[in-house]
């Protein structure tokens, strides 16, 4: 009979577990804490693997590929899986010409590419603005025998058709992904909805909700979220405000990311004070702002030169619950210095640097690029252009990234 350390000795792959959780919930300083803790006779490919992913997750471009030139170095790199990482670390920076880099390695090394390794170079490609270019990888594809194209191949497709306005083969490859649905997978109605949402296709996204609540009994808030983020984009805000109505009769937890997306309709169109009524209203039925809620009503108060308002919303978004790894966005953070300097505002001035200490900000040298600040002194009048995605700008590689860490 086993002793009890045998009985309770952790496997390598719980190891991994754990420093992926480490990751998550502490940041990668912690991640890398643990990592350094590990005897090194337990430190495999799955263990390196887990810090590369902790490290694609925080976009830490340099820490990755000093550590996948160490994970070469060990015979580590071996498979498709580290490579797949990395590349979807390049789609997140668009840097293109690395993903072709890393592929061209794959095959120079006969590392045999898989379905994310495909999905991840079709998104590239069409990233890129080349539906051609895009397209010859999908012919190489369907001559890889050990190749199944997936719905996520055909959605990853779809999404760049609708970007390059070639709607009838967007709506091809999106009718490929609703006959590529199996068993009680609920993702893909999620992506269709939305698909067909930034298509303009009103129709095709009542059918496909309608289909998806036949389907399944239950709707997560994921499932809501999905399609009222679509209406809002065909800028259907009676429908949007009907179906959340009915989520709020169904809902198990308040969401505060669905309620976020009428918000943000309300302070886009300009109205503002329809959003504190609506902020008011959220909080009566339990819903719990995060600091995107706090931040877009910051935005609104931005749009009206409410500087004190607005920084008062930041500082809201700082504390908030869940807020560990929140930082303001760049031009709100540059608008209200602006603002600021205009008005001789010193005193929303020093609240504004105090939410960028707390949070970080200082230290965070990409994050301070973009802020026109030095020893705090405001350096130029020009905003910058906003950094980062948006709901409504998915490339697709955020899905992609999504079902490879789901992989893992």
């Amino acid at each position: 009979m086993n002793n009890r350390g045998e009985r309770f000795r952790i496997s390598t792959s719980d190891t991994a577990i754990q420093l992926d959780l480490v990751s998550k919930v502490h940041g990668v300083s912690s991640a890398e804490d643990y990592f350094q803790k590990l005897p090194d006779a337990l430190k495999d490919k799955r263990i390196y693997g887990a810090l590369l992913n902790a490290y694609v997750r925080a976009k830490s471009r340099e820490k990755a590929e000093s550590l996948i030139s160490l994970m070469r170095e060990r015979g580590y790199a071996s498979h498709a899986l580290p490579f797949n990482v990395m590349m979807t670390l390049y789609m997140n920076l668009k840097d293109y010409d690395k993903v072709e880099l890393m592929v061209s390695e794959m095959m120079e090394k006969q590392i045999a590419l898989d379905i994310y390794s495909y999905n991840i170079w079709l998104s590239s490609r069409g990233s890129q603005g080349s539906a051609e270019k895009m397209e010859q990888i999908f012919e190489q594809m369907k001559l890889d025998r050990t190749i199944n194209p997936n719905w996520t191949t055909f959605s990853t497709m779809a999404t760049m058709y609708i970007k390059l306005g070639e709607m009838e083969k967007a709506e091809d490859c999106l009718k490929k992904v609703e006959a590529r649905i199996t068993g009680r997978d609920r993702i893909p109605y999620h992506y269709l909805i939305s698909l067909n949402g930034n298509a303009g296709n009103k129709e095709e996204v009542d059918r496909v909700w309608k289909t998806y609540k036949s389907v399944f009994p239950y709707i997560p808030n994921l499932g809501y979220h999905a399609v009222i983020s679509a209406f809002i984009r065909l800028d259907d805000i009676q429908g949007a405000e009907d179906i959340y109505e009915e989520w709020l009769s169904v809902k198990s937890a308040y969401d505060p990311r669905i309620g976020n997306l009428l918000i943000g309709w309300y302070v886009r169109k300009g109205f503002l004070e329809k959003a504190k009524v609506f902020f008011d209203e959220m909080s009566k039925v339990g819903g719990k702002p995060n600091s995107t809620t706090w931040e877009i009503l910051a935005e609104g108060h931005i749009g009206e030169r409410r500087i004190s308002e607005a920084v008062s919303c930041l500082n809201e978004a700082a504390l908030a619950e869940g807020s560990n790894f929140w930082k303001p966005k760049p031009v709100n953070v540059s608008s209200i210095l602006k603002f600021c300097q205009q008005e001789d505002d010193i005193a929303s001035k020093e609240v504004l640097l105090g939410v960028l200490k707390q949070k970080g900000c200082f230290e965070d040298k990409v994050y301070m690029s973009y802020i026109p600040i030095s020893n705090g002194m405001i350096t130029v009048n020009e905003l910058p252009m906003e950094k980062g995605s948006t709901d409504d700008d998915d490339d697709g590689a955020e899905m992609i990234l999504n079902q490879l860490q789901g992989s893992l």
